[in-house]
């Protein structure tokens, strides 16, 4: 990390959106360079959390100087100026990255990911120490985007790159209180051999995470209603017929959705998701299982066809994002953090947490939902309605 941050030059950036910071920049209210040097200067000097395992000052401004050069030459940015958290395992030779930066974004560091030797991943690892959970730093944010997840959650960036294997986008943004969006498989290249791993946005807005995704993807997207004629119909699933979910940490979720039904936002039908335990396809399909191949393939065809069948009922699948609050930095121990979210992985379907509120005891809380294949705009319309409901949930 550098040792001096950038003069404060921008006082209300931390309340910024990326839309709003891109909108300024295209209309040369702000410049790129502004943008960076005020989002460089929270990373720098204001990351408690540990987010981040480096800054790119240097970097960074040469990156700004090349989003202001390309406005004055008449180019469209969608993400003009806007300051981007960089996945530490993703660097900026991934695919993602390389579109967000084409897109105007301004990579300003890299974020927290797992160390080495650990048969868990949803913690993040610094020099510093491990990357703290905003809510409180006796608490995992989560992983494998950890740094990302906390970089958005504390206003360090607007948006940040995250990938999702088994939930490592969705799992950080449900304990940070962010919106983490795992795509369809498929509509970007993923990260591992199996297909699993796919690349999404940590992001605090909905409209935020569309012009991410449309970026990424060269796909229009709007979080506008999907379903004008009628709200989107929603199963709800604690468990999905398998998972050991606290109660406590299902009431949170079904809460708000509870609430977005009670906006017209959604309209919940008593449909049962009764899935099998993807534990050991998602491991074999990996390379970690034993399995044979073809008790993969009926397992993979088996999850598919019940999701198929739920699908020609509702509209979406609603989950809480893990059965457990964040666990300490000691690890998870035997608790699966993911069992909620890896079907969807194997399965391709998009998905998303959106942040859901607390426990009693301050636990944050994320609502997972599921949709079909290529229909992430129908999550990012659900996503945008939690944002009318009564803030600071």
């Amino acid at each position: 990390m550098a040792s001096r941050p950038p003069r404060e030059t921008l006082p209300e950036y931390p309340e910024l959106t990326a839309h709003q910071i891109a909108t300024s920049v295209r209309s040369r209210a702000l410049s790129a360079y502004e943008t960076t040097a005020a989002a460089l200067h929270r990373v720098i000097d204001h990351d408690t959390a540990r987010a981040f395992t480096e800054a790119w000052p240097g970097r960074a401004a040469d990156y700004a100087a090349r989003v202001d050069r390309r406005l004055r030459a008449g180019a469209w940015l969608p993400l003009a100026g806007v300051p981007l958290a960089v996945k530490a395992t993703e660097g900026l030779g991934s695919p993602q990255t390389r579109r967000l930066l084409e897109a105007g974004c301004v990579p300003v560091g890299a974020t927290s990911t797992p160390g080495p030797g650990t048969g868990w991943r949803t913690w993040g690892s610094t020099a510093r120490g491990p990357t703290l959970n905003p809510y409180d730093p006796r608490w995992s944010p989560g992983g494998s985007s950890a740094g990302s997840a906390a970089a958005v959650a504390t206003r360090l960036v607007p948006l940040a790159t995250g990938s999702d294997g088994a939930g490592s986008v969705r799992v950080p943004a449900a304990w940070c209180s962010v919106i983490g969006l795992k795509p369809t498989n498929g509509l970007v290249p993923a990260r591992d051999r199996a297909g699993l791993n796919i690349a999404g946005p940590l992001a605090r807005t909905a409209a935020d995470a569309a012009t991410y995704l449309q970026a990424l993807t060269g796909t229009p997207v709007s979080p506008r209603p999907a379903f004008p004629e009628r709200p989107p119909r929603v199963a709800w699933s604690a468990t999905l017929d398998f998972a050991d979910t606290q109660d406590r940490i299902a009431h949170v979720a079904r809460s708000l959705l509870d609430d977005l039904a009670g906006a017209g936002a959604v309209a919940v039908r008593e449909v049962p998701v009764r899935l099998p335990d993807p534990a050991p396809y998602w491991s074999a399909l990996r390379g970690a299982g034993a399995m044979p191949p073809d008790g993969v393939e009926r397992g993979v065809a088996e999850l598919r066809a019940r999701l198929a069948r739920t699908f020609a009922r509702v509209d979406l699948i609603a989950t809480p994002t893990t059965p457990n609050p964040p666990h300490g930095h000691q690890g998870p121990g035997t608790t699966l953090s993911v069992a909620l979210t890896w079907a969807f992985n194997i399965s391709g379907h998009p998905a998303v947490s959106l942040p859901a509120g607390t426990t009693p005891a301050g636990e944050p809380v994320g609502l997972h939902l599921v949709a079909r294949r290529h229909r992430e705009a129908d999550l990012l319309a659900v996503a945008a309605a939690t944002e009318t409901l009564t803030p600071g949930r």
